[in-house]
């Protein structure tokens, strides 16, 4: 269904891809960047059943001081399982094969609808240390250890659709999903669409510093969610967090998001979405963006991610992405699929604490002891930091 007449196509080079606009839909300009990402997944899964006109109207009519009780249902681009859950999920897919071949039907039927993504990190031992020859050598003792498992696996990475595992010896799930698996901009069967996700781990919401929007679910949601059943959830309430100024010398990555995890506990965020904007923000490398949306379970977002911008494609760039996922990111850069850099406006924004003017205490185990942060370093450091909510 296209009730608000949103479908249309968008010309890359010599490709031409299927969109669905967000002008179509009154009210959609104002709203912040993870809601017009909603908006777009509300469009594009249109049925009539289960995701309705009303529903679009209703983010569309999104308002910022009342307090969430529509309830939506988001549909995710893909699924991202480490080993834990994941296998699990194989098994119950193998099983319905199984199920399917005593009732006469044919058992390729069977596949995830959404592709999924599997990442086998969780369970790995690390045997030998201190050697030269450790990484190779633990992961030769995981495989003899695990062999029946990962045949399994390579018979199910070839046997299902859209299902891809990713080795023990590669990384953890979060890094690789960061690094190599997530596209920003989706591209399936002619449509282009805004990469989005749920995770079997609380920390997904790494990859919020890609402008990718995805948070954790339990292994039953994601398996749902592999099988193309919507999440549902209700029209979340967006914090704006403002940057500005950049990092100084001497400021580490790990001062600079205890700085935002204290800010944002202070505020209580819990169930929200948070949102980073501000002319700050394009001093944030890529890698500081993925360590403050990885810390969003310590201050209990759904989410923290940042806008897409030329940060994010030059990242894309620098991790050898395809050329045609790069280009394809460019127009949503622009505003022309859903995107946008500015901030949630025009919401007028309400001070939320500034670093400089209180003192905090920061609790980190390094060599047993609790470091305190003191106020006149916290000035020193981190008066590039305000921070605003969308008015509530």
């Amino acid at each position: 269904m296209d009730s608000f007449g949103s479908r249309g196509s968008l010309q890359v080079g010599p490709a031409s891809y299927e969109i669905f606009r967000l002008s179509a839909v009154p009210g959609s300009a104002r709203l912040p960047f993870s809601l017009k990402v909603l908006l777009e997944n509300l469009l594009r899964t249109e049925d009539g059943a289960n995701i309705t006109a009303d529903h679009v109207r209703a983010l569309a009519g999104w308002d910022s001081q009342s307090e969430p009780d529509t309830e939506i249902q988001f549909t995710p681009a893909r699924v991202l399982m480490q080993d834990f859950t994941g296998v699990p999920c194989v098994v119950d897919l193998a099983a319905m094969r199984e199920a399917m071949v005593a009732l006469g039907g044919d058992p390729e039927r069977i596949n995830p609808l959404s592709p999924a993504e599997l990442v086998i990190d969780h369970s790995v031992i690390a045997d030998v240390f201190g050697r030269e020859d450790a990484f190779v050598r633990n992961a030769e003792l995981e495989f003899e250890r695990n062999a029946e498992r990962y045949q399994f696996l390579r018979w199910g990475q070839r046997a299902f659709a859209d299902f891809k595992v990713v080795p023990p010896d590669t990384g953890i799930c979060h890094q690789v999903n960061l690094e190599y698996l997530s596209r920003v901009i989706f591209d399936r069967d002619g449509v282009a669409y805004p990469d989005t996700l749920v995770g079997t781990d609380s920390h997904t919401t790494m990859v919020n510093g890609l402008a990718v929007l995805g948070w954790g679910v339990g292994g039953i949601e994601a398996e749902a969610a592999m099988l193309g059943q919507p999440i549902s959830m209700l029209i979340p309430r967006v914090v704006g967090f403002k940057l500005s100024g950049v990092l100084p010398d001497g400021a580490t990555a790990t001062d600079l998001v205890l700085t935002v995890t204290e800010m944002l506990r202070g505020h209580g965020v819990v169930g929200k979405f948070v949102e980073f904007y501000g002319p700050g923000v394009t001093n944030v490398p890529l890698a500081n963006r993925a360590t403050i949306g990885n810390m969003s379970p310590e201050y209990g977002s759904t989410c923290a991610i940042f806008p897409i911008d030329d940060e994010t494609l030059r990242y894309l760039k620098f991790t050898g992405r395809s050329p045609s996922g790069s280009r394809l990111s460019r127009p949503m850069r622009r505003n022309r699929v859903s995107g946008t850099t500015q901030p949630p406006s025009p919401i007028t924004p309400s001070v939320l604490s500034s670093t400089s003017q209180r003192s905090c205490r920061h609790s980190r185990a390094r060599s047993g002891r609790r470091i305190a942060c003191r106020s006149q370093m916290r000035r020193r450091r981190f008066g590039m930091f305000s921070a605003a909510t969308c008015r509530r």
